[in-house]
């Protein structure tokens, strides 16, 4: 299996499963899939984040506000792997509650991943609401 192969799959079933988590309020997943060294960093939607301890209370956080997600899908648009590091590029469209309120939105995301003794991590995250 190529290294391009290997990381979809990590992709596709990982990184997905971690989302959907996240995106029913469980920040555990998410967590478990990004790097746990130094650096990481998020720009993201709702909350930015720079280190490791900034991260975890930004999905902490994140986690309190989403929940009842009833359709994750990730549409990859470009992606490369190049060694030890990867980059995704894509949309999340997500269907669930924010705050308690049923919401569908779209994200546009481009992310950084590092393949360290474990697998594949996230190192960075860049994501803004669509529209």
């Amino acid at each position: 299996m190529s290294d391009r192969e290997d990381f979809l799959i990590w992709l596709h079933e990982d990184f997905v499963r971690a989302e959907r988590a996240m995106f029913n309020g469980d920040d555990g997943p998410r967590r478990a899939i990004w790097a746990e060294d130094e650096p990481v960093s998020v720009l993201g939607a709702w909350r930015n984040a720079t280190n490791r301890a900034e991260l975890i209370e930004a999905f902490e956080e994140l986690a309190t506000s989403f929940s009842d997600c009833t359709d994750y899908a990730f549409d990859l648009v470009s992606f490369d792997v190049g060694g030890e590091m990867a980059y995704t590029v894509g949309y999340e469209r997500v269907a669930g509650s924010v705050d308690g309120q049923p919401r569908t939105f779209t994200l546009r995301a481009t992310q950084v991943y590092r393949r360290g003794d474990d697998g594949w991590r996230v190192v960075h995250r860049h994501a803004d609401k669509v529209g």
